[in-house]
């Protein structure tokens, strides 16, 4: 989808929660409610693809000594 290439990620996600409510009614005819739901499979994937970005981003640390360290966070279990 073309268009999506310009949405921000918060006008993404604010589509994606009227799609969500949209059919959450019910009251969609069902050739609709595909198209519909083809839509929001887009947008989904589009803020994951953008999350996933900006994760790899912030994955690295620069240290004061200008060396690179990966940043990661053990799980307590």
């Amino acid at each position: 989808m073309a268009e999506q290439k310009n949405l921000s990620f918060e006008e993404a996600m604010d589509e994606l929660e009227k799609i969500v409510e949209k059919l959450e009614e019910g009251d969609v005819p069902l050739e609709e409610a595909i198209n519909t739901y083809k839509k929001g499979m887009e947008l989904s994937k589009f803020c994951h693809d953008k999350l996933k970005n900006v994760e790899e981003q912030l994955a690295e640390i620069v240290l004061d000594n200008g060396q690179k360290e990966i940043f990661s966070i053990s799980e307590e279990e």
